[in-house]
């Protein structure tokens, strides 16, 4: 199937009809900063929407560009992570605006090769920042995404060749970041794990709906796996450990009796897994944050 393919047409034209509906109010979207666009997707992460919009707008206000994030300690970037989740994105922002400052002379990078060579940008968040922020003729392919190309387009699984390759070809040629945009608003409200497909607006020319058959979204290669459970894992006590060092150091015995319930032996091997990502570090008895 070709990009001038009739299917193709088609749904273009139908999601184009449908996108100013589809439009979500966030901040981030038609942002003219892109360095605000970069650490709305380094957010964005593994996080929900909701989570990230106050965050992400204190977050600016204390960064406003990626000279000062890189100027700052990352203990200071982490206290702004707080509620985030996934810290190890917010040594990679710092990293990456490190990078920024030294080796771009403080620009965010339009292509999406340099963009790539950023800490913690993989292939999703350079074409992301590249289409949102420079207009770049790249197609944006995250889990919504993949969901509709299985469902609409195809009507059955993708792995992730085949997925990166259909949303090429069903990129729009003109206006191509409002159509991604369109394609992510699309995919967030209707074309979502439980689809809503009695109210989506592009129903119409939807493979799936029209032919049936088992749902083959969960299973193509596009679409992100299922986190594990997220109580009573590492990652949370990974979190209560920062938690409790963003009020300051504390000594290792006085942190683990905060960690009250948990084996010793794991807050060790949490901990030891912190310093060794750079999040943390050790003084003698004392830890805390690194660059405190």
């Amino acid at each position: 199937m070709t990009s001038g393919s009739s299917e193709y047409v088609t749904f273009r034209r139908a999601l184009r009809r449908a996108a100013g509906p589809l439009k979500r109010d966030l901040p981030w979207i038609g942002h003219h900063d892109p360095w605000a666009v970069l650490v709305s997707e380094f957010m964005l992460q593994q996080t929900q929407v909701s989570r990230v919009i106050g965050p992400w707008s204190e977050f600016l206000e204390r960064f406003p560009t990626p000279a000062d994030c890189a100027r700052a300690p990352l203990s200071e970037v982490m206290r702004r992570w707080a509620g985030l989740g996934y810290h190890r994105r917010a040594k990679a922002l710092h990293d990456a605006a490190r990078m920024i400052r030294d080796e771009f002379d403080g620009v965010v990078p339009s292509e999406v090769g340099q963009l790539l060579r950023l800490p913690g940008v993989g292939e999703y968040t350079a074409n992301a920042v590249a289409s949102f922020s420079f207009a770049r003729p790249v197609a944006v392919l995250d889990t919504n995404v993949g969901r509709i190309l299985a469902r609409a387009l195809a009507n059955r699984p993708l792995d992730k060749r085949e997925a990166g390759a259909m949303a090429n070809q069903l990129l729009a040629r003109s206006a191509s970041a409002g159509f991604n945009q369109s394609m992510l608003d699309l995919g967030a409200q209707y074309c979502r794990a439980v689809p809503r497909c009695a109210s989506c607006p592009v129903a119409g020319v939807c493979r799936w709906n029209a032919e049936g058959g088992v749902d083959p979204a969960p299973r193509s290669a596009a679409v992100s796996r299922a986190q594990s459970p997220f109580v009573g894992s590492d990652r949370q006590l990974r979190g209560r450990v920062l938690s409790h060092l963003r009020g300051g150091g504390l000594a290792k015995l006085a942190l683990f009796a905060r960690l009250e319930g948990t084996d010793v032996k794991r807050c060790e091997v949490v901990l030891h897994g912190l310093v060794r990502d750079g999040l943390v570090q050790r003084r003698g008895r004392m830890v805390q944050l690194t660059g405190d």
